[in-house]
């Protein structure tokens, strides 16, 4: 089973272990989305179809009966298309139950533990449901556009990466926990949090709201208590940071989901972390949405960039994206095999402008003694690597600084060994291939400003270039504040 198949099955079991946590699956038909509700624990139940009543679902107002939410650990919608409730009033109850734990009948406010669960069918290739619509299309009509209705769900779990299930590969011949123990152990989870493990440990991004925070937070401890059940277990640094990707990745799927509702409210999606108090910022995508090779909103990790290769008399401009580690030792180490000879001159003159001016490029830190290690990669036919000093400058002092690159941005810039930024000879032509390749925004020297007065109006639309005077300015507007 794949790493990514795993990660589903262990956000279907999150419910079961976390008080009052809200979890969305949508998926192929075939690949167990609502065996694992209705087969293996006493403490959940099964709306086959979808549909139910007020007084079953929450409290019967004639005999003061409570409903399923507080006599079951998770309560889970079959077939979430066909969710529906006998009032009109059903979906905003749900609502609130869903974001506070607690509802109103009458007179008395009724606090319950129950998760809601909800599964269904996603019958469309992801990528053309991402172009029409949006990945909570299949929920009912009263669901599926309210933004604050997709606020309460606290993870969303891909199940198109879960497999058909097959006897012949996917059971095991092997022992296992009776289920009826295992549901136990699960509700016993129930008790505690642990949040406590979190402190410290990890700090959130500025992107998360207080609502995707408390999300994260309870996915977490939710994956906590599945993997380390013992509160007592030390939970390496390793494994505990892929926790926290997992909760941030299920959780910002909500989130870009909310954004396709309404841009504005919810057009800052990109979740990030530090782990510890001098970690580095780590940003998270959903795989859904991200490539290697497409220019995206995201900003990038430390050391890489997007560029542009001005090009020259023989070639065409051309897009490359650079990325540079750094570690102890000294000098700067191609990965490239075998090294295109104009880049190996890029890479030149942006290492001896970082040794030459190394105060006012990294302050008191000493490239001298670390070892950058830097890779080319062409998305064009252009693979020279011609004229990228300055972008390859900008991946050293960034993986040096630990500081990360603006995303949709792409950097345009030739140095020579004095550090001076030469004159770009076809910059419309530049500009129209970041237009192209989807930039948001293109970082060019100021010399290049009269000249991109010929550049058409419907491309100069599309973009915002920024002009730079000199490397040191240039840095400065490529990273992450």
């Amino acid at each position: 089973m794949s790493e990514r198949a795993k990660m589903v099955t262990l956000l279907r079991m999150v419910p079961f272990v976390e008080r009052n946590y809200n979890l969305v699956e949508l998926g192929p038909r075939g690949t167990g989305k609502s065996h694992l509700y209705q087969q293996v624990s006493p403490y959940s139940h099964l709306i086959s179809g979808g549909k139910a009543t007020v007084a079953k679902m929450f409290v019967n107002m004639s005999s003061g009966q409570r409903g399923l939410v507080c006599l079951y650990d998770v309560v889970c919608f079959d077939e979430v298309a066909g969710i529906s409730f006998d009032q009109k009033d059903g979906v905003n109850i749900l609502k609130g139950y869903m974001a506070a734990g607690e509802f109103s009948r009458g007179k008395e406010s009724i606090r319950a533990s129950g998760g809601i669960v909800m599964v269904g069918n996603f019958d469309v290739d992801v990528e053309q449901q991402q172009r029409i619509g949006h990945l909570l299309s299949p929920l009912p009509p009263e669901m599926r556009n309210d933004t604050a209705f997709m606020d309460r769900i606290h993870a969303y779990a891909r199940g198109w990466d879960f497999p058909k299930l097959k006897a012949s590969e996917h059971l095991t011949n092997h022992c296992g926990l009776v289920t009826d123990f295992l549901s136990e152990c699960w509700t016993k989870q129930r008790e505690g949090t642990r949040l406590s493990v979190l402190q410290g440990r990890v700090h959130w991004g500025g992107a998360l709201s207080a609502r995707d925070i408390e999300a994260v937070n309870k996915t977490s401890s939710g994956l906590l208590k599945l993997l380390f059940p013992d509160s007592d277990m030390a939970i390496p640094d390793q494994e505990f940071e892929a926790i926290v990707r997992i909760a941030l990745e299920a959780r910002r799927r909500v989130k870009e989901q909310q954004k396709r509702g309404r841009k504005t409210e919810f057009r800052n999606t990109h979740f990030s972390y530090f782990m510890g108090t001098d970690g580095v910022e780590q940003f998270v995508s959903t795989p859904e949405l991200h490539s290697d090779e497409t220019i995206e909103a995201d900003p990038l990790p430390p050391g890489q960039v997007w560029a542009i290769s001005p090009g020259g008399p023989e070639a065409v401009p051309g897009l490359y994206r650079i990325e540079a580690t750094c570690g102890p030792g000294s000098g700067v180490k191609i990965l490239n095999a075998p090294v295109p000879p104009a880049f190996r001159e890029s890479v030149r003159c942006g290492e001896q402008n970082l040794y030459s001016r190394a105060k006012e490029r990294v302050g008191d830190r000493d490239p001298r003694s670390h070892e950058f290690s830097i890779q080319l990669r062409a998305m064009d036919k252009d693979r020279s690597g011609h004229g990228l000093g300055l972008p390859v400058l900008t991946a050293l002092c960034g993986s040096l600084m630990e500081r990360s690159t603006k995303g949709g941005l792409i950097l345009v810039g030739s140095l020579n060994l004095g550090g001076s930024v030469e004159m770009i000879p076809n910059p419309v032509a530049v500009a129209e291939l970041a237009v192209e390749k989807g930039a948001a925004q293109l970082l060019m020297p100021i010399s290049s400003r009269r000249q991109l007065r010929d550049l058409p109006d419907e491309m100069a639309t599309k973009i915002n270039i920024v002009f730079y005077a000199d490397p040191a300015d240039a840095f400065m507007k490529a990273i992450l504040e």
